[in-house]
């Protein structure tokens, strides 16, 4: 039977520990359930609301025109009654005013009547959609209208025609989140299409075709028979129930990274579980040590601290439910404007159980080992004021062992990817063993040099001091110091090399959707000697043979062999290009056709110089060596291309050209009205307004990788609170012996300071070091950029953990400093 008495006392009497362990327990739960919670909401949201987002049951998507085949296909089954479809066209274009003194680049989409099948696109009249777009009219979204001071009713010239604002746009089902337009959203009739004169041979348009099907039965029927009509390379079909929308793609991939920075958060508060339960263990060992001498068994004591555990638990459990829920509004604030309207942030029943069963796991795992070496505490440290920790044995290597089983299942069961939770675990693993050694080299140098200040000297001493969780502390609060200031400075890296600082050698105008017959008009028109490149669209079908897998490749995060590529013809290398395979770009002693990969595209798939890939042109299949590996020698927004062929192999192929100039930017909006009116099919794309928009949705998402981070700072202050506690009878000792040796207040007060200094320099240092290290290595290996420092924000993140570190080290010391020397030594002269 247990001893409840036993149980609460035992509580009670370690209160401050008790505290710090249910903290921790709320802190991994709080992680758990928020992440959890918010990913079931938004995915939830996506799966009930998926006809709505798509705005039809079957989706067919293309960025070229649609096949006869297909077509054909859709002709039959609309005959047979069994579908209805309506196309809808996407694409960019610089639109103007009637007097042509004003334009701005647009995302134009061009529908036929029956769009949108699902859902409404509510208008700011509150009147039908249909009944609005009618031929000659269009609806616009307000920012359009606020940009070129127009009203409705005005006339706007877009191509070759000028058409009549008729309306404001306010939401559309198939385009729930506006967070990376380059342009507002204008809403034309199909019948008005030809007369826009926009969509021409190589013209870079968006093709898609919404289906509803009259019978839900015949869905997965119906689309079967479209895809084997299909040119699978070049088309895809989808139906709503597994059809992933590019917001949908957006979050999978945002809530994979959020996902590991809260496993990261639990792995950092399971470890501060396991030092307050720890510390709370070693201040009950004169108890254990008395009743294990009056005859108590091991079994009796391990049940009742067993008992104890569970109940701080299931505190700690309903506690973090609590505060989850009390954040769901912070997270509504933090995702607004990423999140679809119609997405409600709840947490659903399942990510209750799922965090409930997680949290009871990850108690279990990291209580085992402190509630298992109970059993070494011997009846003899009744006279032992202190006895140092156990040594590693088969247990502890056990357990973290079976930590690393537990967290590697967990990464799979959040991100459903053996490969990438193998890298993170790897990676994970990495940074933890290197804040270690780090941390037992400064402990190290701090046991073996001494100091001559005296104050700094007793707090050199108070960091080794028995039952001090130092290096926890230090691990702790220098990994979560890491990836903050990691991610603050790959921020600030891509802020200044893409946006503050933009590369003054870089073009920042970019023209495109240049017909063949143009080029030499256009050249005339602008500034310099304008380079023109030839882009042909086509997707590869096979390397050396062997078939592209279409869906396993689609399904790979980042860049994919899957994907539809802009080819080029050149016979010469690029500014920026060397290369790092082959002796020339093409070889002249091989007869058959020949391509220059990039060596970005090694990175999807294993290739060489000899291999064949197969592309689809066009419509035609062809076979191409790879003659040569080039990469680029610095990065930058100048124009480049995975695959260049020789001028006489594609050039016959339909095609556009695109090019780049750097212009003042004062002289940006006047050449785009010069070039748009006289060459109306031409969008000519501001990359600075571009790189803009880009960096308010970085500053948006790092903010949310912030906050999330932020958790793992709070385990490591539990545990700095957890280890004064710990050492909380050493602590008072010293202070006693301070002061009977004829100290003052403030010599006593300026050690425990002083010891807190070096704790938080000492994980400031270790942080700094290892963030601007793997800083260093994201910027010039994942993103290719120049790197900087950013000394001032890393030293003012630093200096803040180190003060915060001190603050909170005083706060948990306040009652031994307070701690009268006489009532201190009557009880250890009674005891």
């Amino acid at each position: 039977m247990l001893n409840l008495h036993f149980i609460r006392r035992q509580i009670a009497g370690s209160m401050h520990q008790s505290i710090v362990f249910v903290l921790c327990v709320v802190l991994s739960m709080v992680t758990l359930i928020s992440l959890s919670g918010f990913s079931r909401s938004v995915h939830s949201s996506f799966l009930r609301d998926a006809r709505t987002l798509h705005a039809a049951d079957i989706i067919i998507e293309s960025h070229s025109p649609f096949s006869p085949g297909l077509r054909e296909a859709l002709a039959t089954l609309d005959r047979q009654k069994t579908l209805v479809s309506a196309r809808v066209f996407e694409f960019y274009s610089v639109v103007q005013t009637p007097d042509k003194k004003a334009s701005l680049l647009s995302s134009i989409k061009v529908v036929e009547p029956g769009y949108p099948f699902y859902g409404d696109v509510e208008l700011a009249s509150g009147r039908l959609f249909s009944d609005v777009l009618t031929p000659g009219s269009i609806v616009a979204e307000q920012a359009l209208l606020d940009r070129l001071q127009l009203r409705l009713g005005d006339r706007l010239r877009i191509g070759s025609t000028v058409l009549t604002i008729r309306d404001v746009v306010v939401q559309e089902p198939d385009r729930p989140v506006n967070f990376f337009a380059l342009g507002p959203r204008i809403f034309i009739s199909a019948s008005d299409l030809s007369a826009l004169e926009l969509v021409g041979k190589g013209s870079r348009v968006n093709y898609t075709i919404l289906a509803k099907v009259r019978d839900e039965k015949d869905l997965d029927d119906t689309a079967a028979r479209l895809r084997a009509a299909s040119l699978r390379d070049r088309e895809s079909i989808e139906t709503y129930r597994t059809a992933a929308s590019g917001v949908k793609r957006f979050f999978d991939n945002f809530l994979f990274f959020l996902n590991l920075i809260g496993i990261f958060t639990l792995l950092l508060a399971g470890i501060g579980i396991q030092s307050s339960l720890a510390a709370f263990l070693n201040e009950q060992k004169h108890t254990i040590a008395v009743m294990k001498a009056v005859g108590a068994r091991g079994r009796f004591i391990l049940t009742h601290y067993f008992a104890m555990v569970s109940v701080l638990g299931l505190v700690g459990t309903v506690l973090g439910l609590a505060v989850s829920f009390f954040l769901e509004k912070i997270l509504r604030d933090l995702f607004r404007g990423l999140v679809p309207d119609n997405v409600s942030l709840t947490i659903p029943a399942s990510a209750v159980i799922e965090g409930l069963v997680l949290g009871f796991l990850v108690v279990f795992v990291f209580t085992f080992l402190p509630l298992y070496r109970l059993r070494d505490v011997k009846p003899r440290a009744i006279f032992a004021k202190e006895e140092q920790s156990a040594a590693w044995g088969r247990a502890a290597w056990v357990t973290v062992l079976a930590s690393l089983i537990f967290f590697f299942a967990l990464l799979l069961w959040r991100t459903r990817e053996v490969k990438s939770g193998f890298v993170y675990v790897l990676v994970l693993g990495s940074l933890i063993l290197a804040v270690y050694l780090c941390a037992a080299g400064l402990l190290r140098a701090v046991r073996i040099l001494g100091a001559k200040n005296l104050i700094v000297r007793q707090a050199m001493k108070g960091l080794l001091r028995p039952g001090n969780a130092t290096r926890t502390i230090i691990v702790t609060l220098a990994a979560s110091l890491t990836v903050i200031v990691s991610i603050i400075i790959i921020e600030r890296n891509l802020n200044e090399t893409f946006v503050r600082s933009y590369p003054p050698d870089s073009p920042n105008v970019f023209f495109v959707d240049i017909q063949p017959g143009q080029k030499a008009a256009l050249a005339k028109d602008l500034e310099g000697s304008p380079t023109f490149y030839p882009v042909i669209q086509g997707t590869i079908l096979a390397v050396n043979g062997k078939p592209i897998d279409r869906e396993q490749e689609q399904r790979r995060r980042g860049d994919n062999l899957a994907r539809e590529f802009s080819l080029t013809y050149q016979e010469h290398l690029l500014e920026d290009e060397r290369l790092i395979a082959g002796k020339t770009l093409f070889r002249e002693d091989w007869t058959e056709l020949q391509v220059s990969v990039l060596d970005t595209v090694l990175d999807m798939k294993e290739m060489k110089v000899g291999d064949v890939i197969t592309f689809r042109i066009q419509g035609v299949p062809v076979e191409a060596r790879i003659s040569s590996v080039r990469t680029r020698t610095h990065s930058s927004l100048r124009p480049f291309f995975y695959f260049v062929f020789r001028e006489q192999a594609i050039k016959d192929a339909p095609h556009t050209f695109f090019t780049a100039l750097r212009v003042d930017k004062e002289k940006i909006a006047s050449l785009q009205n010069r070039i748009v009116a006289r060459f109306p099919n031409v969008s000519v794309i501001d990359v600075t307004e571009t790189v803009k928009i880009f960096a308010r949705l970085m500053e948006r998402l790092s903010a949310i990788v912030r906050f999330f981070t932020l958790f793992s700072s709070i385990a490591g202050m539990l545990i700095i609170v957890s280890s004064v506690f710990a050492t909380r009878h050493a602590r008072i000792q010293e202070a006693v012996y301070y002061t009977v040796l004829g100290a003052r207040p403030r010599f006593v007060l300026s050690v425990f300071v002083a010891e807190g200094l070096l704790l938080g320099l000492a994980s400031g240092l270790i942080a700094l070091l290892l963030s601007q290290a793997g800083s260093w290595i994201v910027c010039r290996t994942v993103f290719e950029v120049p790197y900087r420092p950013i000394l001032g924000v890393s030293l003012l993140m630093a200096s803040a953990m180190i003060a915060l570190v001190v603050v909170v080290g005083l706060g948990a010391s306040a009652p031994i400093l307070r701690r009268k020397p006489a009532a201190f030594l009557r009880e250890q002269t009674e005891e």
